[in-house]
């Protein structure tokens, strides 16, 4: 029942704090005592997210209080709860930190107050002692309208050094010290250059999942935290019937093309998608009838070997680029779209050519942030004037010189300009920038109809 509902969000005082190692543990603990689930990320996380369906079962959702707003973010969270005991958000970088150094948005710190849910504090204390008191003082009294669980130690390197770190914490904070976890590489999720490995090449398996959960309950006082979850009340009103489905888009989905809010995917199914998932580098052709494609983003550059040699799907992909079937794509998806993927080692292997441009990996990241796009005319996802918000992460670019005009008006923080991004070519609209369609509930409705519309313009031609 919604009244047995409840929930915890796990931040960090910074990024590397081991939040996701401990939400995950929590995860897996919570599973084998035998609650139903729900899990959260907050920021514009593709990866971690993997990893939490495939402990609790249910597709994990993200929550962002700058792409997002407050209705929105609450009206997800409320919405996948429903069927679930217990609910774990697990928090982005360190707990106050977001779009900008003047405000809260896009914080964990916002969405823990946003959902009334109390903080369990991750800090990372390999390398602390009492200093550790002074850190969590500072925490404790940043934002009195916060809400602590209490504070999780990770990387210990003994169990003295959390006796230490408790007495430490005794005479200056007030919430409790919950545990502490020793360093244990055997829990570690490798990591490459955009984050964790995700979860279709690190697969996370039974036995490896008992770890996690013999390692929270050997770790933290288990009974002291499940009594800090806080009650949740939803407040949520059924969503609306789907339409029934009027054309069918084809999303690639495989380890080279994985980045996708599970957000986005609804969308296009409400507003009247069928999805038919396939894989550019296992499947030989796409999916038959298609109205229309969709390409996020993932490691096109690890794959781009098999990518290049699965010729069939190269080519038809171009094909149905030529002949004006919408087609949508995000980051890596754009990079398999240009003609061209160069490698850190400098291997060059052709992609599909639908733009005429092509990309190279970059031994140093590219860029990292929030983005508000505003279209400079009409495309696929609105009409020219058009904002939408979304998030940009890579590390690599477009080798220049590009003759294409760009479509997407770029600002990052506070208002502050950026490149002009974004290209559409026929009716083949690639950009870097990973768009949430929550920040605009008619993109997704706009894409569909403009599959729709092809796929009526077929017939008409064809009769």
């Amino acid at each position: 029942m919604a009244s047995n509902i409840k929930g915890i969000v796990i931040a960090g005082t910074q990024s590397g704090s081991g939040k996701t190692t401990i939400s995950l543990a929590l995860l897996a603990a919570l599973k084998r005592r035998g609650f139903r689930v729900a899990s959260f990320k907050v920021g514009p996380d593709f990866i971690d997210p993997g990893h939490h369906t495939r402990i609790t079962g249910t597709p994990c959702r993200n929550l962002d209080g700058w792409m997002l707003s407050r209705a929105y973010n609450q009206e997800i969270f409320n919405q996948h709860i429903l069927s679930a005991d217990r609910v774990v958000v697990e928090g982005v970088m360190g707990l106050f930190d977001g779009y900008d150094g003047k405000s809260e948005a896009g914080s964990t710190a916002q969405i823990a107050k946003w959902l009334n849910l109390p903080v369990l504090l991750a800090v990372s204390a390999g390398s602390m002692a009492r200093s550790a008191a002074a850190l969590v003082c500072g925490f404790e009294r940043f934002d009195p309208e916060l809400r602590f669980a209490g504070v999780l130690f990770n990387q210990l390197g003994s169990k003295q050094h959390l006796a230490y770190l408790k007495d430490a914490l005794s005479e200056h904070v007030q919430m409790p010290c919950l545990g502490g976890m020793l360093r244990n590489a055997d829990i570690a999720i490798p990591e490459r250059h955009l984050g964790l490995v995700t979860l279709q090449d690190h697969f996370l398996s039974p036995a490896a999942i008992n770890r996690l959960a013999d390692v929270m309950e050997s770790s933290v006082d288990m009974d002291a935290l499940m009594a800090c979850f806080s009650d949740i009340h939803p407040n949520f009103e059924p969503e609306p019937v789907p339409l029934p489905p009027k054309v069918r888009i084809g999303v690639a989905m495989d380890p080279a093309f994985c980045f996708y809010y599970p957000d986005n995917l609804d969308a296009l199914t409400a507003a009247g998608a069928e999805l038919m998932m396939f894989s550019p580098l296992a499947d030989s052709c796409l999916p038959e009838g298609l109205d229309g494609l969709y390409l996020g983003g993932g490691y096109p550059e690890l794959h781009a070997g098999a990518l290049a040699a699965n010729r069939q799907m190269r080519s038809q992909i171009l094909a149905y680029s030529r002949k004006g079937i919408p087609i949508y794509a995000e980051c890596g998806g754009l990079m398999y779209l240009c003609q061209e993927l160069t490698d850190m080692d400098g291997r060059i292997y052709p992609m599909t050519g639908c733009f005429p441009f092509a990309t190279r990996m970059l031994k140093r990241l590219k860029t990292l942030g929030y983005r508000e796009i505003t279209l400079k005319r009409d495309t696929l996802l609105g009409q020219a004037g058009t904002q939408i918000r979304g998030h940009e992460f890579h590390y690599s670019e477009i080798i220049p010189p590009v003759d294409v005009p760009t479509i997407y008006a770029v600002s990052s923080r506070a208002g502050a300009s950026q490149a002009d991004e974004g290209f559409q070519i026929n009716n083949t609209l690639g950009s870097y920038i990973h768009l949430h369609f929550g920040s605009r509930p008619d993109a997704a409705a706009t894409f569909v109809r403009a599959c729709a519309e092809y796929s009526r313009k077929l017939m008409t031609g064809a009769s």
